[in-house]
């Protein structure tokens, strides 16, 4: 008799609704909507850009822009992009919101989870960010605003595998465009003014620089 009850609670506790297989998510980005915005450091010109809706489950979760990079099967991520309000005390009660680029977000299909990536000295308005598997590289600003730096971070990793300063922030024409990759060996190339290259091969949680003479070869 014990045996029976013993069963029959089993299966009881089997179905309670504690017990139920997770709830799949649905992860979409929804459909592009144009916005204008002032250009970096300057109130003469706006730049039109791409918002994209981050749905999870139909509902908005945060609004995104840009394209979106695969780092797995499940997840993925893409810049946020949020209003700000930019009203004045004495403007009140009138509101004025503006769109402010934000940092990127790394977005899990299956949980439908969100959470910010940690990009040391990215910089919203002009870091251009190339993804290359779970790896970031970009040029960013030194913490005191003074120095361009080129930038290597892998998600998950607390420190950056590379932060090395490459020129002057001030410099106009420092500004780099999204780095190249190559796959065998991994390494990372950055474009600076005058032609100039700069290569960092990916190596055991740390990025080396490449001489400019070096005879290895990419897939």
């Amino acid at each position: 008799m014990k045996h029976v009850l013993g069963m029959f609670a089993g299966v009881i506790l089997l179905n309670l609704p504690g017990q139920a297989a997770p709830k799949p998510h649905v992860v979409t980005l929804g459909k592009a909507t144009s916005i204008s915005v002032k250009g970096q450091n300057s109130r003469d010109y706006l730049i039109v850009l791409r918002v994209r809706p981050l749905l999870v489950d139909g509902r908005n979760k945060e609004f995104t822009v840009g394209a979106a990079h695969d780092v797995t099967d499940r997840t993925f991520v893409v810049q946020r992009i949020y209003r700000v309000n930019d009203s004045l005390p004495q403007e009140a009660p009138q509101q004025r919101w503006n769109w402010q680029r934000g940092g990127w977000l790394l977005v899990n299909r299956a949980t439908g989870k969100i959470q910010s990536v940690a990009l040391p000295d990215f910089d919203p308005d002009s870091s251009m960010v190339s993804w290359y598997r779970d790896y970031a590289a970009y040029c960013g600003n030194s913490e005191d605003g003074g120095k361009t730096v080129a930038v290597i971070v892998q998600l998950g990793q607390r420190k950056a595998l590379l932060k090395k300063s490459i020129g002057d922030a001030s410099d106009s024409e420092q500004l780099c465009p999204p780095p190249s990759w190559d796959r065998n060996p991994i390494r990372s190339t950055f474009e600076l003014k005058a032609g100039q290259k700069l290569t960092f091969a990916v190596k055991n949680r740390a990025a080396e620089a490449v001489e400019e003479d070096s005879d290895d070869e990419s897939d």
